[in-house]
């Protein structure tokens, strides 16, 4: 790109001059990145933020329509049309194109005008769009993917009526058809068989339909992509009766970002167009005439060729999440009498807390547990299998001290000879994860961030070769009792056996980011149902002045025994055989009543309620085993005492987690809004002003944050009221 061109911080700073709204966009590519882009307001403030200072290196686009001032693009999409425009547009006197391609976009102020694209009807090219509000056109100094540079939008947009100009560009596209084929052949500016009640829907059915294919399953490539794509483009054409470009918009903005790989837009055309074709088992409009409501919306069972049912789909999970989680209680913080179990793990707890600059008990008690599991690790199990392999997570806002416990158990481990258990805390790969634990069977990974690293490998566009971190680690989890075999290699010297691992892990977390990577897949795939996650009170407790203390020698002592302990020979080289824990008849019990208990929750919970309570039992067994090495590690005995202790801990992390569950897992971003807006009038004890929600809430726009208010208080969930003032009343918002 010549010197004297203008950067791209420069080019966006004009157009925001201008009243136009710019949107960064990769190198060589035509569309934005950024998810949800539509809402993105850069101000001259954050331009380097989006945008570099070079001459290459990105692209930028306008978005279009209402955020630029109801600026419009008219995009010439084939050279007849560019031949013809000036012919039935409407002089303007801003117009910007590329060498392959001049004057290909005539640019307008039009207030209310529509996005609509024409097509050839027989080879179903495009020939001319109206483009406006929810896209972008790119424009100078962007680079084509053909290399060619674009104008820079330098000329000044006519004034146009919306209508007129809408009749101007389907008059363009006749003259074109006409050109091409004869006056008798109709010009494509819908998918055919729409019919006239297919036009654009209203707010609030785009609204409806984009929450409905955020929970929609995306296309994974080699998992029924194809059928995954064709079931979200009958959802949108079929179900709530959109025309093909809104419905086209729709799925390229919020579910394409989330497909793997991403599709083309001529491939979702096609999905769009034989969506409205084809024949389907239900009515036209059967999801938007079903109700406004934003429970009904994701039922695939009326789709024909989604290949995925109702039980199957992310939507019907965190659909029956919802009103599974509606009825869970808050359990409150973790009582007392469970923080301290005797033993080793009681030590252990006592040490931390005594050196801790913030003590926190419940962090104590979480690490605690990992270290005893990891040393009794493939020695000890209970009469049922169960092993002592756990995954902890504890949850503590930044400045808690969260990084103590880690550092406790590190200390031991390393003082005590066995730093071998302690796995390194960054998994760069699934491959990785799996040498680790081939090289010591027993390990404790101890992970900070943990919440971030949920959200990063649950997501492959982020980082791909953490993806199957999540399959690993269910998979070793479940492996505990039998033999794990990793992937299958044409190199048979590259395929990992191991024999009864115990991985055990311990991540610690600030609340946002746990609860924010809480989504509906995971909880589905059973990952989140294996964590027991320990959560703190907000509030951090109060800074204290600790001496630093080397580790007790009866820690040490029985790290040490724990250690030297080698049931059935060398167990690094050999087949462990643990030793059989057994559990006392009172023990028994304990572990019968919870089992009823979770049998009920199975038989009334939804797929996520289930997928919790599922493992509910399962964990209690395993910390009852953990308590029952701590309290006497040359003798253990499953008593009450452990059962009791176990279950009870088992049993108020899983209530806990459904609420939390409740709170933040969403079905599609208009629900996300409305649980953010939720817990936002939660943590101002339950009422808030509008004035200062508005100020809590500037990532919505006013439009945005009425809907959701509104529908908060349709669905009962809050109230309005007015209180008096010293001039006049005020609008308060009230949880129900």
């Amino acid at each position: 790109m010549p010197e004297n061109s203008p950067t791209l911080i420069d080019a966006a700073r004009g157009y925001i001059e201008r009243g136009w709204r710019p949107v960064p966009v990769p190198h060589a590519s035509k569309a934005p990145k950024l998810k949800g882009w539509q809402r993105l307001r850069i101000e001259a403030a954050d331009l380097r933020l989006h945008f570099n200072g070079v001459h290459s290196g990105g692209n930028i686009g306008i978005i279009l329509g209402e955020p630029s001032g109801h600026l419009v693009d008219v995009d010439l999409d084939c050279p007849e049309a560019r031949e013809l425009a000036a012919e039935f547009l409407p002089p303007t006197d801003a117009r910007t194109g590329r060498p392959g391609a001049p004057s290909s976009h005539w640019w307008y102020i039009a207030p209310g005008a529509r996005t609509q694209r024409h097509s050839d009807p027989v080879d179903r090219g495009a020939i001319v769009e109206l483009r406006s509000t929810g896209a972008q056109t790119l424009v100078g100094p962007s680079v084509h993917p053909s290399g060619e540079r674009y104008d820079p939008l330098e000329g000044e947009p006519a004034v146009v009526d919306a209508d007129t100009l809408a009749a101007c560009v389907a008059s363009l596209a006749r003259a074109v058809v006409e050109r091409r084929h004869g006056r008798k052949v109709t010009v494509l500016s819908q998918s055919p068989a729409l019919g006239k009640d297919r036009l654009p829907a209203d707010d609030d059915v785009l609204r409806r339909a984009a929450a409905y294919l955020d929970a929609m399953p995306p296309a994974i490539s080699g998992q029924g992509g194809h059928n995954r794509a064709y079931a979200a483009a009958t959802a949108m054409v079929h179900g709530f009766g959109l025309d093909a470009e809104a419905a086209l918009r729709l799925l390229l903005d919020r579910y394409n970002p989330r497909c793997l790989p991403p599709w083309s837009e001529k491939e979702l055309r096609h999905k769009v167009d034989d969506a409205s074709t084809k024949p389907h088992t239900k009515p036209h409009g059967w999801l938007r005439d079903s109700g406004n409501r934003a429970d009904d919306d994701v039922d695939l069972s009326g789709i024909e060729g989604d290949g995925v049912g109702p039980e199957g789909s992310v939507g019907s999970v965190s659909c029956q999440f919802r009103q599974a989680s509606g009825q869970s209680e808050d359990p409150g913080p973790i009582p007392e009498r469970l923080l301290r179990p005797p033993g080793f793990i009681g030590e252990v707890i006592d040490f931390n807390l005594a050196t801790a600059t913030r003590p926190q008990p419940v962090l104590a008690l979480a690490a605690a547990i990992c270290l005893q599991a990891v040393l009794a690790a493939r020695k000890v199990r209970d009469e049922r299998g169960n092993r002592t392999n756990l995954y902890c997570v504890g949850v503590a806002p930044s400045g808690a001290g969260k990084d103590h416990a880690r550092k406790v158990n590190k200390n031991i481990l390393f003082a005590s000879g066995l730093v071998e258990h302690e796995g390194n805390e960054d998994l760069a790969s699934d491959a990785g994860l799996v040498a680790a634990v081939e090289a010591e069977p027993a390990i404790l990974f101890q992970i900070d961030e943990f919440g971030r690293f949920l959200r990063t490998i649950g997501d492959p566009r982020k980082a791909p070769h953490l993806y199957n971190v999540l399959t690993a680690l269910m998979k070793l989890y479940s492996s505990a009792d039998t033999v794990f075999r990793g992937k299958a290699y044409a190199d048979r010297n590259r395929n990992k056996v191991i024999d009864q691992p115990c991985v055990c892990v311990y991540g610690t977390t600030v609340p946002e980011h746990f609860f924010e990577s809480l989504t509906a897949d995971s909880l589905a795939d059973g990952f989140v149902a294996r964590l027991l996650v320990f959560e703190t009170p907000a509030s951090a407790p109060p800074r204290i002045r600790t001496p630093q203390r080397s580790v007790p020698e009866a820690i040490l002592e029985s790290a040490r025994w724990w250690g030297d302990f080698q049931p059935g020979g060398n167990m690094r080289i050999e087949h462990p055989e643990p030793v059989v824990v057994p559990t006392t008849p009172e023990g028994g019990a304990v572990f019968d009543h919870l089992a009823a208990m979770v049998d009920d929750r199975l038989a009334d919970e939804g797929n996520a309620g289930r997928a919790l309570w599922a493992r509910a039992e399962e964990k209690a067994c395993r910390l009852a085993l953990i308590h029952a090495c701590s309290s006497n590690r040359q003798n253990p005995v499953i008593d009450e005492a452990a059962a009791g202790w176990a279950c009870d801990l088992s049993e108020h992390l899983t209530r806990r987690m459904l609420h939390v569950c409740g709170e933040w897992v969403a079905d599609g971003q208009f629900d996300a809004r409305q649980k953010r807006v939720l817990r936002i009038v939660r943590r101002a004890d339950g009422k808030i002003s509008r004035s200062d929600l508005c100020r809590r809430t500037q990532w919505l726009t006013q439009r945005e944050r009425q809907e959701v208010i509104d529908n908060l208080i349709e669905t009962g969930q809050l109230r309005e009221e007015r209180e008096a003032t010293a001039t006049k009343p005020r609008v308060v918002y009230a949880l129900v």
